[in-house]
C-alpha cells in the first residue's frame, strides 16, 4: 500500500517538490544519492538520502493544521535512526541556496563547496510544531 501511495505522490509532486528535486536529483550534492517519495515504515518521506539516514520534508499550509501528526511522524523517524529536516515550501523558491546549504550541513559536511565557511547561511528549518 505504501509503495502504491509513494508512486502516486511521485507522479503528482507539488511545485515545491519538483523544484527541490531538481536541486537534489542525479547526485548533485557531491555524490549523495537522494530518492523522492520514499516509503519508510508506515510513512512516505518527501526526500531521503538513505546512505546518511537523512529525511527532507517540505511543508505547505496544510501542515499548520497537522502539526501533531508531523511531530509524531518525525519522532518515529528519529527513533528509527533518521535525521529529519523540514522546510516550508516557499523557502525552496525564495531561498534555494539556503535550503541546499542546510541539507548539505545535515548530511554531516562542514560546508557546501559552493559556499566558503565564512559565508554559510543559517539553517532555515522551521521549529518543532511550526512545520
Amino acid at each position: 500500500m505504501a509503495n502504491e501511495f509513494a508512486r502516486h505522490l511521485r507522479r503528482n509532486m507539488t511545485d515545491a517538490e519538483r523544484r527541490l528535486w531538481s536541486l537534489l536529483r542525479d547526485r548533485q550534492l557531491t555524490g549523495w544519492k537522494f530518492r523522492r517519495q520514499v516509503p519508510v515504515g508506515p510513512y512516505v518521506a518527501d526526500f531521503a538520502c538513505l546512505e546518511r539516514r537523512l529525511i527532507v520534508e517540505l511543508d505547505g499550509s496544510q501542515h499548520v493544521e497537522q502539526s501533531d501528526y508531523d511531530a509524531e511522524r518525525s519522532t518515529w523517524l528519529v527513533e528509527q535512526g533518521f535525521a529529519v529536516v523540514r522546510f516550508w515550501n516557499h523557502q525552496v523558491f525564495e531561498e534555494p541556496d539556503a535550503v541546499v546549504e542546510a541539507i548539505w550541513q545535515a548530511l554531516g559536511a562542514t560546508a557546501h563547496p559552493q559556499y566558503p565557511a565564512h559565508e554559510r547561511l543559517p539553517v532555515p528549518s522551521p521549529l518543532a510544531g511550526e512545520g
